[in-house]
């Protein structure tokens, strides 16, 4: 803290980089001093504090996916951290780094809505709490100010008995950005919706709740067409952009199908044991074909819509010499 308070603008904080460094290759930040804060042991705590999960900012993705812990009390925030990038990008990457990105296709950033999550923040003027809604203004863009540094997010863990799930559409199986993703939680009492929280990533500029969804879903059965109105409602909450990745109305119509695949449903369940794996659906996979078929096609970019393998390099000949030859 104090070197942030001495460097002012010319310093960032740095844990993984792996966004920190993209924005200097691109001559977004020159900022000329960094401050490491990967071996504060405050910034790596993971556990579980007065009926709260805590997770430090230096939390990698890769401890997030892999934690019992977690796994156990929010198997959905382990969902989607399995889905970040590549296994290098999840052994460097942060969980404060991505608050700190604040995208709104960030994989973790959904399940982290969906469980009531609030930020810790440490700055000049002592420590306060933010709840996420109020920590995100948009696209990166968020409430920290000069000087402050992210210490800590902090959750409640799901409920005994209920079930959770994290979705998320891609363009293709592995290391895809979100074009649009759920996180659903949900309680049943006597076969009726007790509790019911819905956060829908990538469908508008900060990531948000679909409350009327959730209130739609209480007291009724667990049926599908409680689903079904539910989903409809969360469609309509969302504010999707159209970009390389999908239109606005192809986003819209994403968030309508992954809320309907509700926990237990869908390919991701509730389940903890499942967590690892978690539910990625992209357009060249059956699973995802079958429910995506009635809405609109996804663009059309060879690109980005499938990977051609690479072909082999030729083999070099070398010349044989004329003594070896002979």
């Amino acid at each position: 803290m104090t070197l942030l308070a001495r460097h002012g603008d010319s310093a960032r904080v740095v844990a993984g980089g792996t966004d920190l460094l993209v924005e200097y290759s691109k001559g977004r930040c020159r900022a000329p001093i960094l401050v490491d804060v990967t071996r504060i042991p405050q910034l790596n705590r993971l556990d579980l504090t007065d009926g709260r999960l805590v997770i430090g900012a230096a939390v990698t993705h890769a401890r997030l996916a892999t934690s019992e812990l977690l796994s156990r009390a929010a198997p959905l925030l382990s969902q989607a951290a399995w889905q970040i990038g590549s296994p290098q990008v999840r052994n460097r990457g942060t969980i404060g780094g991505s608050l700190g990105t604040a995208s709104p296709s960030g994989d973790c950033l959904p399940p982290l809505a969906a469980l009531d999550a609030e930020v810790e923040i440490a700055g000049p003027d002592g420590r306060r709490l933010l709840p996420l809604a109020q920590f995100m203004l948009g696209p990166k863009r968020t409430a920290l100010r000069e000087g402050d540094l992210i210490v800590a997010v902090r959750c409640l863990p799901l409920p005994p008995g209920a079930g959770s799930a994290y979705l998320k559409f891609g363009l293709r199986q592995g290391r895809s950005i979100a074009v649009a993703s759920a996180a659903v939680i949900v309680g049943l009492s006597d076969g009726r919706v007790d509790l019911a929280r819905i956060a829908l990533g990538a469908v508008s500029p900060r990531i948000g709740r679909a409350e009327a969804a959730e209130r739609s879903l209480l007291g009724q059965p667990a049926g599908v067409l409680a689903w079904a109105a539910a989903a409809q409602l969360a469609a309509e909450s969302a504010v999707p952009i159209s970009d390389v990745r999908g239109t606005a109305g192809y986003r819209r119509h994403l968030a309508r199908v992954l809320v309907e695949r509700r926990p237990g449903a869908g390919r991701g369940g509730g389940r903890a044991g499942r967590a690892r794996r978690g539910a990625s659906l992209h357009p060249r996979r059956g699973a995802g074909r079958a429910s995506i078929a009635a809405g609109p096609a996804p663009p059309r970019r060879r690109d980005l819509c499938r990977e051609r393998p690479l072909r082999p390099l030729a083999r070099r000949r070398e010349p044989v010499p004329a003594a070896r030859a002979a």
